[in-house]
């Protein structure tokens, strides 16, 4: 399965302590805003999100048909055939995306300690 960018979003209590924090290890924001209560932050290949008040835990990203930078690959796995491998291995599903659908949509499972992880594709 090419599951495509990773990233870990990070739930945060105060977004501009966090980017501080984060630009001191040589992140750089590469999305998102403090008016939106999030920031993509990037240093070479590795991305973190940072997320004030969306959700609580950490979760584990991944983005079909995206490579590091957000932009297109050219082949990847649509996460609804993702999803029909996963099924296959008998992994339970927390949301499902909709199979008879195309384009954007998204799953999300928990590993078998506790983390989320979502398979999010934007195309």
């Amino acid at each position: 399965m090419k599951l495509g960018a990773f990233s870990v979003s990070l739930s945060v209590k105060d977004l501009k302590v966090s980017q501080n924090f984060y630009e001191n290890l040589g992140f750089a924001i590469f999305a998102g805003s403090h008016d939106s209560k999030y920031l993509i932050m990037k240093n070479e290949d590795s991305l973190i999100g940072l997320f004030e008040g969306m959700f609580e835990g950490n979760i584990l990203t991944f983005n079909p048909g995206w490579d590091s930078n957000a932009q297109n690959l050219e082949e990847f796995d649509d996460v609804r055939d993702i999803q029909k491998e996963l099924k296959k291995h008998s992994l339970k599903l927390e949301r499902e995306a909709d199979e008879t659908t195309s384009g954007p949509a998204s799953l999300v499972l928990t590993d078998p300690d506790g983390n989320n992880i979502l398979i999010d594709q934007h195309r």
